[in-house]
């Protein structure tokens, strides 16, 4: 079931025209300038005092506020102070200053952990996770302005390639998602289609890998997942469910919808209007190139933003920031979990 306090999905007629497909690689906001300029609308603005709490009249000074405890409390950390780079960060934590400062520091805690994902991260690198169609994104947002992620975990294979490989992907995507100040604002959707998955596919990462994934969206991401889609879910995925819900929020646990084969359910939470022809909708065919597009153009971008020293060299962060990867004395723990629930699957499968 989805939480009380997530968005209400509006409904349109199942009989509207498709829309116009946008031209690839063209369709999607670029970066933002290098001198802050608001680019919301009146209706966003609105939006962003209601639920984020964020004031324009005050939104600098907020900014300058952030900046100023960075400066003061990690003089030696290397990272932007740009206003439109700490705003993600103090609208995904409701312009609290103290978490907006603990979400920035996770932020760039969780590339040192997860040195296989992090290291020399830019988008040629996933080239052949994009090709194979495991993640794109749709090209028109729902009714409430929000981006669909759509997964499809059961193109990847095990020998394939690194399961981190896909996290890199994924990862990628939502720093080029996050970009617009609109998705600051609305969030994103995540349609998870799990067809094809299979044992060994569910069975990899396993809990250890599980938790560090689940650890970057929801303490180390300035990004607001307002409700995860599965659909066409085999029977192994509680055993999959059961992996990841540990690590789950509460609110972010209620987000999940579990859809199965039923479409009329999916278009209950998704209109019809802004899904491809796969999944029931009238927007065309499912294209995987249009995102794969506009990854691959950004590469400059993510070369400057990623590939560059350790932006923690020298700080000392609190205990109580830590990323969870690098909490000591884990591992043994999530194998043993794992173990329990290995059993599980099989007994699904």
């Amino acid at each position: 079931m989805m939480s009380e306090e997530s968005e209400p999905m509006r409904h349109i007629d199942l009989g509207s025209p498709p829309l116009e497909q946008p031209a690839a690689g063209h369709w999607f906001p670029g970066p933002p300038p290098p001198v802050y300029s608001c680019t919301l609308t009146s209706e966003l603005v609105a939006k962003a005092r209601e639920e984020l709490q964020e004031k324009p009249e005050w939104r600098l000074r907020d900014v300058q506020a952030l900046r100023d405890m960075v400066l003061k409390e990690q003089p030696k950390l290397r990272t932007r102070l740009d206003d439109a780079f700490l705003l993600r960060f103090l609208r995904a934590r409701k312009f609290d200053y103290d978490r907006a400062m603990q979400l920035l520091l996770n932020y760039h805690s969780s590339r040192r952990a997860w040195p296989e994902v992090f290291q020399d991260l830019k988008p040629s690198t996933v080239k052949h996770v994009l090709d194979l169609g495991f993640l794109t994104v749709l090209p028109h947002p729902d009714l409430n302005g929000r981006y669909i992620l759509c997964l499809r975990p059961g193109k990847w294979k095990a020998n394939d390639y690194p399961f981190e490989d896909n996290i890199r992907a994924i990862y990628l995507t939502l720093e080029k998602l996050i970009q617009p100040e609109e998705t600051q604002v609305n969030g994103i959707v995540i349609l998870a289609d799990y067809t094809g998955v299979g044992l060994s596919q569910a069975s990899n990462p396993g809990p250890f890998l599980a938790k560090k994934v689940v650890s970057i969206l929801q303490d180390s991401f300035p990004i607001r997942i307002k409700a995860v889609n599965i659909i066409n879910e085999p029977r192994i995925f509680k055993g999959i469910f059961a992996i990841i819900k540990p690590f789950l929020k509460e609110k972010m646990a209620e987000r999940y919808v579990l859809h199965g084969s039923d479409l009329r359910s999916l278009h209950r939470n998704i209109p019809r209007s802004v899904l491809p022809e796969e999944y029931g909708g009238v927007a065309r065919h499912l294209d995987m190139s249009a995102w794969s597009k506009t990854l691959l153009d950004s590469e400059e971008e993510f070369i400057v933003e990623f590939c560059q020293p350790d932006p923690l060299e020298g700080v000392v962060l609190p205990d109580s920031m830590l990323f969870e990867g690098e909490q000591p004395g884990g591992g043994a723990r999530d194998e043993d979990t794992f173990r329990g629930l290995r059993s599980q699957l099989y007994y699904c499968y």
